[in-house]
């Protein structure tokens, strides 16, 4: 039995909401059950050094978590002068799930940079923050395209992501925290609208994991992911 009383293959309650941020070219409020994630895709008429001269464009994302996301108060990795590995890590895996769908030719030289903020936290941040990242970047697209300064939509595939883990020695789907803290193994599953592979973290805990286990989780992860493409599509107006 599950902690939420979840079958195996049920998701979280999933929302994506639109428009939360007045400023931002796209923004989302990305919650799954109890963990949210605030996210804003930002246009920027620059690109990285490396890319000056190209004549591509280039997506990029920062991620966070507040001090208060979790049970207690951790300090802002700004005042210890620098950022965990951990939150290097998420962060380089967000930018390179939003590039595999993108074609950089067609937003020109200029970037978008997406930040996630993680307001609370129960497990799943980095895959909600790339489920609601696609949002907030379709929103980005969509603006420079309406105001004339791309002509050709860049996005050419939807991107999500899910965990998955085995818990009590049963394949599960959307690990909140208690399940994530004590599964047998876990793993966090990038996979595009079309079904194609970005990245796969997959990890035993407490033991080894068949491959039998393994593709029952890959099996949960396609269908958790297919559910959250179409909870996209409705997010960003299709």
């Amino acid at each position: 039995m599950r902690p939420s009383d979840r079958t195996p293959d049920m998701l979280r309650a999933v929302t994506l909401e639109t428009g939360v941020n007045r400023y931002a070219e796209g923004s989302c409020l990305a919650s799954f059950g109890h963990t949210k994630v605030l996210i804003t895709a930002s246009v920027e008429e620059r690109v990285p050094g490396f890319m000056r001269g190209r004549g591509q464009g280039w997506v990029t994302a920062e991620y966070g978590m507040l001090p208060r996301a979790t049970h207690t108060r951790g300090r802002r990795e700004a005042s210890e002068g620098k950022q965990s590995g951990r939150t290097q890590e998420i962060q380089r895996l967000i930018g390179r799930s939003l590039r595999a769908i993108i074609n950089p030719a067609a937003l020109g030289e200029r970037q978008i940079s997406i930040d996630c903020d993680v307001i609370q936290a129960d497990g799943g941040t980095r895959t909600a923050a790339i489920t609601g990242a696609w949002v907030a970047l379709r929103q980005a697209t969509r603006y420079l395209m309406d105001e004339g300064l791309i002509t050709t939509d860049p996005i050419i595939d939807q991107v999500a992501a899910i965990s998955c883990g085995v818990y009590n020695n049963v394949p599960v789907l959307d690990l909140e925290y208690e399940e994530d803290s004590n599964a047998e193994a876990d793993a966090n599953f990038v996979l595009t609208g079309k079904g194609d592979i970005v990245e796969i973290q997959a990890t035993g805990e407490k033991r080894g994991f068949s491959q039998a286990e393994f593709e029952a989780l890959f099996g949960l992860a396609r269908k958790g992911i297919s559910e959250l493409c179409a909870l996209q599509l409705v997010a960003a107006g299709g």
